[in-house]
């Protein structure tokens, strides 16, 4: 369920994109220093839209500073570094524990619960810094687990759940902008739950596993219903965003928001058009 948050690289500038992936690099290096090399292997995209985001509302002192890596071990590449590079590794370690246990309990990857055994620890410490952002993923986790074992075929329902759980994730405080925060990620969350289960409805049909298009992907008129509703997912969220005074990184939100995350279903639209 991650990996749909991206920008549309070819429509921004040289220096736009060289901006987004400091603050990308910024997120792997907190997952590194806070969580170790391990928890590097969780880096989400997804994640460097949240950090981006509130950094871009909030403003907070950023460091810039030249690292080398393992990504990039040819030359040094900078890396932007916040409160919100921590707490986006904070975040992004507590839901890839989770994305690993639903990987195994779903389709019993075995790497999905040897990945969830090497966070578990470090899962903990995150859960300790913040148990009741942690409580609420685990229980909305666990309804998105009854959806499918029930068959609930409701799309307002298991996608509702993942998009409080993207609230949650954007709510940082408690302040004149939690309300919009939320709003956004609430419809953020359903759209990247709405959009896995629409790449994944043809292999999931094929392996019997739940899927809450699986009832419909075949008829008549379905390649437009899920285009409409994925559409309204995305017209909240960003509805939610312009009300937020961002000045600072906008360009960049707005071509994530409005173009970046089309790029995975014109991918998977063309693939089945050519089928």
């Amino acid at each position: 369920m991650f990996g749909y948050i991206i920008v549309n690289k070819p429509e921004m500038k040289f220096k736009e994109f060289d901006l987004y992936q400091s603050y990308y690099c910024g997120l792997c290096r907190a997952l590194k220093d806070t969580y170790g090399r391990t928890a590097q292997m969780t880096l989400s995209y997804d994640m460097t839209f949240a950090v981006l985001l509130l950094t871009s509302l909030y403003e907070p002192e950023t460091s810039l500073s030249l690292r080398k890596c393992l990504a990039h071990p040819l030359g040094k590449h900078p890396a932007r570094m916040n409160e919100f590079s921590r707490y986006g590794a904070d975040m992004n370690l507590l839901l890839s524990y989770y994305k690993c246990l639903d990987d195994w309990e779903d389709e019993r990857k075995a790497r999905g619960k040897a990945m969830a055994a090497a966070l578990k620890r470090k899962f903990r410490k995150a859960a300790e810094r913040y148990p009741g952002k942690e409580r609420l993923f685990r229980e909305k986790m666990a309804q998105i687990r009854q959806c499918e074992e029930e068959q609930r075929m409701n799309l307002d329902e298991a996608s509702g759940y993942f998009g409080e759980i993207m609230a949650e994730v954007l709510a940082c405080h408690q302040d004149e902008w939690e309300a919009d925060l939320r709003r956004m990620g609430f419809y953020l969350g359903k759209f990247i739950y709405l959009m896995d289960a629409y790449e994944d409805v043809e292999k999931d049909a094929k392996t019997g596993n739940y899927n809450v298009f699986s009832h419909e992907w075949q008829d008549a008129g379905f390649e437009q219903r899920a285009e409409g509703i994925l559409g309204m997912m995305m017209a909240e969220c960003s509805r939610a965003f312009e009300r937020l005074p961002i000045v600072e990184n906008a360009a960049i939100l707005r071509n994530i928001l409005y173009s970046g995350v089309w790029r995975r279903y014109e991918a998977v639209k063309r693939r089945r058009e050519g089928k």
